[in-house]
């Protein structure tokens, strides 16, 4: 499920520490995609607004141009869906586990050595 789309640009510029207009084009170059309303205005979430910081981070602290900034995206996009995957292989994994251990009780059956009989007198 998406997160919903709560900032006007100028709220979302202000939040990320930006000018509307590079919200604008950074939305131009497929940086950020916000939500739209029916008429068209533009709604970011909380996660475009993060994404926004980062971007910032990436072009002043380490100064990446926006190609640079289009690849670390890329590769953070891809390793939290990875990460979501390997969460779901690890949950149906934890399922079939415990499935296996209900069917190995019901199917295993305890055997008892016969002792040997008593040495006669």
């Amino acid at each position: 499920m998406a997160e919903r789309g709560r900032y006007m640009i100028s709220v979302a510029a202000d939040l990320a520490g930006l000018h509307p207009q590079t919200l604008r084009m950074y939305e131009a170059r497929r940086l950020v995609t916000p939500a739209r309303t029916p008429g068209g205005t533009r709604l970011y979430s909380d996660a475009d607004v993060e994404r926004l910081r980062l971007i910032q981070r990436l072009t002043t602290e380490l100064g990446l141009n926006l190609a640079g900034v289009r690849h670390v995206l890329r590769l953070e996009d891809e390793l939290r869906r990875v990460r979501a995957r390997m969460k779901q292989l690890e949950r149906e994994l934890r399922d079939e586990i415990q499935l296996t251990h209900r069917r190995y009780r019901r199917e295993v059956v305890v055997y008892e050595r016969p002792q040997p009989p008593a040495p006669r007198s």
